[in-house]
């Protein structure tokens, strides 16, 4: 009779090189991430049972568990500190992915400089310069400290040796990608090195319980470069956006299991460095002595922060057959379809007008509660009439003309008084109206356009306004009806100004 071989069965593996995910056979497309031509095979792998075997510590009940090692650690700047939700975490591993030039290097020096101390020593590693020319950077923004040391690696074994000699409380590589391991035979940057290398640095992060700050590149539509897994491995993964010609920068939590992803951190880019903004709205307004056609000023929310942000639009007469429809900081199909309803909904002809929408300060406006800001600049652009310069629209506009309520209404209008603001259209059911602020509720662009507060008739209609409007006296008869397309569309003026007409500036009361 023939022995019983014991040789372990024998089958081939097959991975994908951009999410990570390991498919029971070769598939031309990936089940997991979509991506077509991924799967590879990585050689035969023996199938093997494994035994129980012996734990480093041991089970203990969830409540015994002591937390206090886990309790973060500020980092010295309150806005990074706001985003990763108090401070880098012991153990921790964080990416900070963006453009080039939008000043990741930057901004993780600063931080590297302000988080060294004589208990807790920092370590930056750089890949992509030489150690002179961080030098010069830390010259200019001042981010000089005896606890920070520097040094130029591109090998994953010298980066490991430095952090045993030095033996860091934080360690910053600028960037992942240009850390290759010798064991791999592929260049710095694929999927495999960046695996490898994220690996080693999480399980040296975890076993000294060191902050850990990974710089990561991006690809041409916005996305982390590299396998999927990436973003999998680490423990936070930050975004930091902005437009070059612009001096705001804001950072995103895309992933952060310390604290919540719905904070912003936003910067300002100056020729010292990369300064925090606590209150950055100031950044999106333009300071005039008299208000101008054309322009509206909204409250949006990044994250859970308030910002008032301003809308411009300019109308002149087209010389070419299709008018111009222009935006910067907007989404062009959302502004498209703002122009529609204004012009159907609330008699404002634009047809044969060149119509350029943008925002100011660089901001990205992406949010709907901006519709309503954005068709009043229009309106008030095409009568050439202002709006007055101490008044925020906020509020979502449908298709039919309605306008629709948005979250954080409440938040939004505490943002606006804080500021000196005192007049508000806002959707019907605002919530609690902070106090000084007059707050008018518009169902319609109709009744938005005609509610303007010191528009002459604009206090009469069905909607009064909240919180700071005086009562009618005893007796006093209502003032003219305002349009409203629930009455009947001959009712709304076809001339802009005459619609707009008896707009007046508001004296604070």
């Amino acid at each position: 009779m023939a022995a019983r071989s014991t040789t372990p069965k024998v089958r081939s593996s097959y991975r994908c090189t951009e999410c990570g995910s390991t498919p029971p056979k070769w598939t031309g497309r990936c089940t997991e991430c979509n991506a077509w031509g991924t799967i590879e095979e990585v050689g035969a792998v023996p199938v093997r049972t494994v035994a129980a075997g012996p734990v480093s510590t041991a089970a203990l009940p969830i409540g015994q568990v002591d937390a206090r090692v886990a309790a973060s650690r500020p980092t010295n700047i309150d806005e990074l500190d706001r985003v990763l939700g108090g401070g880098l975490v012991p153990g921790a591993v964080a990416l900070l992915a963006g453009e080039p030039g939008v000043g990741k290097s930057t901004l993780l020096l600063d931080v590297a400089a302000k988080a060294a101390s004589d208990t807790h020593r920092t370590l930056y590693v750089t890949g992509e310069e030489s150690a002179s020319q961080v030098r010069l950077r830390a010259d200019r923004i001042n981010a000089l400290s005896p606890h920070l040391y520097l040094a130029a690696e591109t090998d994953l074994a010298a980066v490991l040796g430095h952090i045993e000699q030095v033996n860091p409380a934080l360690l910053v590589l600028d960037s992942v990608q240009t850390i290759a391991s010798g064991q791999l035979d592929s260049a710095p940057g694929g999927p495999a090195q960046i695996r490898e290398v994220t690996a080693a640095l999480i399980r040296a992060s975890k076993a000294r319980a060191m902050s850990t700050l990974l710089v990561g590149h991006v690809t041409k539509d916005g996305s982390i470069a590299g396998p999927r897994l990436l973003e999998h491995l680490v423990d936070v993964v930050l975004h930091f956006e902005g437009d070059r010609h612009a001096r705001l920068r804001i950072i995103r939590g895309i992933k952060n299991r310390y604290g919540a992803t719905d904070e912003v951190g936003c910067f300002e880019l100056n020729d010292s460095g990369i300064v925090g903004l606590p209150d950055p709205s100031g950044l999106f307004l333009t300071k005039r002595d008299k208000p101008v056609p054309g322009t509206c000023l909204t409250v949006t929310l990044e994250g859970r922060r308030p910002l008032v942000a301003e809308v411009q639009a300019l109308m002149v007469d087209s010389q070419i057959p299709s008018p111009r429809r222009t935006t910067s900081g907007l989404e062009s199909p959302r502004i498209a379809m703002i122009l529609a309803v204004v012009e159907r909904h609330g008699g404002v002809r634009l047809g044969k007008l060149d119509i350029y929408t943008a925002t100011v300060g660089g901001v990205k406006l992406t949010e709907p509660s901006v519709d309503l800001a954005i068709a009043l600049s229009v309106a008030s652009s095409a009568a050439d009439t202002p709006l007055p310069s101490n008044l925020v629209a906020i509020g979502e506009v449908g298709l039919a003309g309605e306008v629709r309520r948005v979250t954080g209404v409440e938040r939004r209008l505490a943002e606006a008084a804080r500021l000196g603001f005192t007049h508000a259209l806002v959707p019907p059911d605002p919530g609690k109206v902070p106090r000084g602020m007059r707050v008018t509720e518009v169902a319609t662009i109709g009744e938005a356009m005609a509610a303007i507060p010191g528009r002459r008739g604009g206090s009469g209609g069905r909607r009064a306004p909240r919180n700071g409007a005086a009562p009618a006296a005893a007796g006093a008869q209502p003032g003219p009806a305002r349009p409203s397309f629930r009455d009947a569309p001959d009712d709304i003026p076809d001339d802009p100004a005459e619609l707009m007409d008896g707009w007046e500036e508001i004296a604070p009361e």
